[in-house]
């Protein structure tokens, strides 16, 4: 559905070097702080910045191939564009019907409604959670076989948070060759929606892994200094030095609960194997 190889961008002081994959069927996540390269990876992709080097293709075609029919394909969420806020959301109705020929006007109408967002408002004078939302269900609105969205929970409350998370569950739900690119600083957001993770950090990819086997298989170790000494370091991936002695994360949790019981075995969550990805030394 979506592939980046080799993908890079050089500014002054930012480098890109990222390749990642979005396969059909699948919701894969981009996570990584602010300033990691989330933003830069989505422009590259849909074509809105020119890369130094590297290849994307969408759909089997090279992004440089990509015409206007094309990207009716595709629904978009970008942290830094939206509608005009002087226009209401009856106003935006045209609009969408000429920019896209599937558009699907009673639909939209229809996730408007239940979404709580009023028609004849200006959309200046919606709130954050309203205009996420608007964003969310224009992008899915018009039989978009992939979904490229930066952010789209960003200053949202838990509530509105579920509500989009459960739009695009939906929308995966109708069809199974679709396909989702979501990027995200709230792990919690991608742990329950996404197949797979990306994290990246200071514009490099610096782990890929299936949800699942995020969450049952990686763990993060407590123990002290005598413990880290005798410790068989083969599945360790980070380690940290604490105060009470180490901090080591493994993507074998069972081989070390079963095989060294006094240790504390924590299981992981993303937010914690980023810590460790981001903070912790390579043995």
């Amino acid at each position: 559905m979506l592939r980046i190889e080799n993908l890079r961008k050089n500014y002054k002081s930012f480098s890109l070097d990222c390749t990642m994959e979005v396969r059909p069927g699948c919701v894969t996540g981009l996570i990584g702080q602010n300033g990691a390269g989330k933003s830069t990876t989505f422009k590259a992709a849909l074509g809105l910045i020119r890369p130094d080097g590297g290849n994307i293709r969408i759909m089997g075609r090279d992004i440089g191939e990509f015409g206007v029919g094309d990207r009716q394909k595709l629904g978009v969420v970008l942290s830094d564009s939206g509608f005009s806020g002087y226009l209401t959301v009856a106003d935006t109705v045209p609009i969408l019907s000429n920019l896209y020929k599937d558009f699907d006007k009673p639909f939209f109408l229809e996730q408007i409604k239940k979404g709580g967002l009023p028609e004849n408002k200006k959309i200046k004078e919606f709130s954050t959670g309203m205009k996420a939302k608007l964003k969310v269900i224009t992008a899915i609105s018009h039989n978009a076989g992939l979904l490229i969205l930066d952010e789209p929970t960003a200053g949202l409350d838990v509530v509105a948070r579920d509500e989009l998370l459960d739009l695009l569950r939906e929308f995966m739900e109708k069809d199974e060759n679709r396909a989702i690119l979501i990027s995200s600083h709230i792990s919690g957001d991608l742990e329950s929606l996404c197949d797979d993770v990306y994290m990246i950090h200071e514009g490099k990819i610096i782990l890929h892994e299936d949800t699942d086997v995020l969450l049952s298989d990686y763990a993060v170790l407590k123990m002290d200094e005598r413990q880290y000494d005798m410790l068989d370091k083969q599945y360790i991936l980070r380690s940290r030095k604490e105060s009470f002695g180490y901090s080591c994360l493994t993507n074998q949790r069972q081989y070390y609960q079963d095989n060294y019981p006094k240790l504390a075995v924590i299981k992981g969550t993303i937010d914690e194997v980023i810590t460790m990805m981001i903070r912790g030394a390579v043995l």
